[in-house]
């Protein structure tokens, strides 16, 4: 588990690289290229307001992208520092975006996930999130869920 999730600073733009291209480097081979979040701009993420880090001692060790859409929150990717997976920190952060959802009064959070990612397949209908489609985009065959946050969604 995190010490703190807080809003990113300009300061966190080096370790948020870092940690997300080690985080989805191992997904290279299988996808054929490098996944959507390396190629990241976290310099102007963070300008916008985008990016929040999970903190253990005042270490960036994940790192959560996510993007204002109409009535829904897009969650754009969720990074773990590698040396600190299967702590609970990806999920602190998931459970950070439905809470930033619901304070903005959000109907939902949606996401996407790259097909070859088969454990985020499994991972995303675990946490309440429904499969809503799937097609080819941006180059990358894409999976897209969705988690209603309305009463009894």
């Amino acid at each position: 588990m995190p010490s703190a999730i807080r809003r990113a600073s300009a300061g966190d733009a080096a370790a948020a690289a870092e940690i997300t291209s080690a985080a989805y480097r191992v997904y290279i081979e299988r996808i054929g290229r490098e996944p959507a979040p390396m190629g990241a701009d976290f310099d102007a993420l963070i300008a916008a307001g985008d990016v929040w880090v999970a903190t253990d001692h005042d270490r960036v060790v994940g790192v959560l992208v996510l993007q204002l859409q109409d009535t829904v929150l897009l969650l754009e990717s969720v990074a773990v520092d590698p040396a600190r997976q299967g702590r609970g920190i990806g999920r602190s952060l998931i459970d950070h975006a439905e809470q930033v959802a619901r304070d903005a009064g959000l109907d939902a959070v949606v996401l996407y996930t790259n097909a070859h990612m088969t454990e985020n397949l499994r991972l995303y209908p675990s946490l309440g999130y429904d499969l809503v489609e799937r097609r080819h985009e941006d180059g990358f065959d894409r999976v897209f869920f969705r988690k209603s946050l309305a009463p009894g969604g």
